[in-house]
């Protein structure tokens, strides 16, 4: 069983998982699910998102691309099926009545599980670029785990658990900072055949450290304008990068513009984010929340979900298999449909909901058709009879 294809490398049943979760768990809640006592309403949703599905994805890229950075074998069969078990029993977990702390010990091991597999190789190799992905890696279990601990608290504090997931998702935009300084001028330049515009070192750590500062503080709940200051800087030096890595061949090829999408919304909304925490607007709090959320991680996610798995397949990256240009259009959709709900929210209640509920849709049927045409492929074997 463990032989199986699906456990050659993580981003097989991870992305799978992924998928299938975050289209189901997004209609739960936009629908009338609001979980259960210990973690409830948008708690649960939020959660489930940054930890849950956008976890998922990280863990799949960095556990898949380590290989390829340092040349060492993939994580795969009995250690692959156990990091899947944790994920899964933090996911059912969340469903039951008692179930927060179980989710919080087996989400953060997760994590911390997928650090430690991501270092042997990158120490092994002496691969010093990316010991700031497993730092980073470890302290987006850290952030899971006192998000946990603030449940715990004898009083419901609904202000330090919003400060708790404000933090995860800074973390997740802290990776789409250092993966897309990687790759998006990187994947322009082969696909358009232009010269690769050049990013200096310093860009892709401040693109992670950025977020990641602002994570810890907000995660703390110290140095709030700290925080609101690397929120509002990581996100310029976002629109910065969008701009100079651009050219006009990009409209042309949907693998390259759902990046270069998902990238300005990310930027956008850590840019609002921290513009919201001085000015305490709980509208551009929402705004920035879900241009980051369902703009940078949902288009980023399944761009990324969509081209790498290819590659890891022995499939051709071009032309785009049908019908994910759809999908990356309905992503695309849903993400301008929740930035409008966000205004919505204080003027027109029904509207909101509707709009709100109509995102949630859009979401769920981008991750749908991802999952009709990839299941096939990443449950069989590479096409070119090569490992992985």
């Amino acid at each position: 069983m463990l032989k199986h294809p699906v456990f050659a490398m993580a981003f097989r049943p991870l992305y799978l998982l992924a998928a299938l979760y975050g289209a189901v768990s997004i209609l739960m809640w936009s629908f009338g699910w609001y979980s259960t006592l210990q973690l409830p309403a948008y708690f649960w949703h939020a959660h489930e998102m940054i930890w849950g599905y956008a976890g998922a994805i990280v863990v799949a890229f960095l556990l898949t691309a380590v290989a390829t950075w340092t040349g060492q074998p993939p994580v795969r069969g009995a250690r692959l099926a156990g990091l899947v078990g944790l994920w899964l029993i933090a996911r059912i977990a969340t469903l039951f009545p008692q179930g927060a702390a179980v989710s919080g010990i087996a989400g953060t091991a997760f994590f911390w599980l997928a650090a430690a597999l991501m270092a042997a190789p990158v120490i092994k190799s002496r691969n010093g670029n990316n010991y700031i992905a497993v730092v980073a890696l470890a302290a987006f279990g850290l952030s899971h785990a006192v998000f946990h601990l603030y449940l715990t608290q004898p009083l419901f504090d609904g202000s330090a658990l919003f400060n708790g997931l404000l933090a995860g998702l800074f973390m997740v935009s802290g990776f789409i900072g250092l993966i897309g300084t990687r790759i998006i001028s990187f994947f322009t330049s082969r696909r358009l055949n232009t010269a690769q515009v050049a990013n200096p070192k310093w860009t892709a750590f401040a693109a992670l450290l950025l977020p990641l500062t602002a994570a810890l503080s907000t995660m703390l709940q110290l140095f709030p304008a700290l925080a609101a200051l690397c929120a509002v800087a990581a996100g310029l030096l976002g629109l910065v990068q969008t701009v100079r890595w651009f050219e006009k061949g990009v409209l042309r090829e949907p693998l390259l513009w759902v990046l270069f999408a998902g990238y300005l919304f990310a930027s956008l909304g850590l840019a609002v984010l921290g513009v919201s925490q001085w000015m305490k607007s709980y509208i551009l709090t929402n705004m920035g929340v879900h241009l980051i959320a369902v703009g940078g991680i949902g288009l980023l996610t399944l761009g990324m979900m969509v081209r790498t798995a290819l590659g890891h397949t022995g499939r051709p990256l071009y032309p785009v298999p049908k019908p994910m240009t759809a999908a990356f259009v309905l992503m695309l959709a849903a993400a301008l449909c929740r930035a409008a709900s966000a205004a919505l929210v204080a003027v027109n209640t029904t509207a909101y909901l509707h709009s709100m509920r109509l995102s949630a849709v859009l979401f769920a049927a981008a991750l749908v058709l991802y999952i009709y045409r990839y299941l096939p492929w990443l449950t069989q074997p590479r096409i070119d009879g090569k490992a992985g």
